[in-house]
């Protein structure tokens, strides 16, 4: 959760739940395999492409981490929201910024 617009200079407070289909790697499926860990490692924000915030995560941090940090506004841009699993595989979300 971002706010729709902010006004320079101003502290903001950014939300982010991180939901994704967990795996502990202790779980066995049906043939009686272990079903590989997949869990989020790494999270990062960027702000006009400059990284202003990041979490190294790791085992029992909630299966859809909740992130809560401050960001100051100077001026219009995106920001970029990335996370990283097990095994590599990286997601991106972006929400556009209105500093007034």
């Amino acid at each position: 959760m971002v706010p729709g617009s902010v006004t320079k200079n101003e502290v903001f407070t950014v939300k982010a739940i991180i939901q994704h289909q967990m795996e502990t790697g202790l779980r066995t499926d049906s043939a009686g395999k272990t079903i590989p860990r997949k869990i989020i490692n790494q999270f990062v924000c960027r702000y006009g492409g400059l990284e202003v915030f990041r979490a190294d995560l790791h085992e029992a941090v909630a299966a859809n981490p909740f992130l809560e940090f401050q960001l100051l506004a100077t001026e219009n841009g995106r920001l970029e929201f990335s996370w990283r699993e097990d095994g590599g595989a990286t997601y991106s979300l972006y929400h556009d910024m209105v500093v007034t």
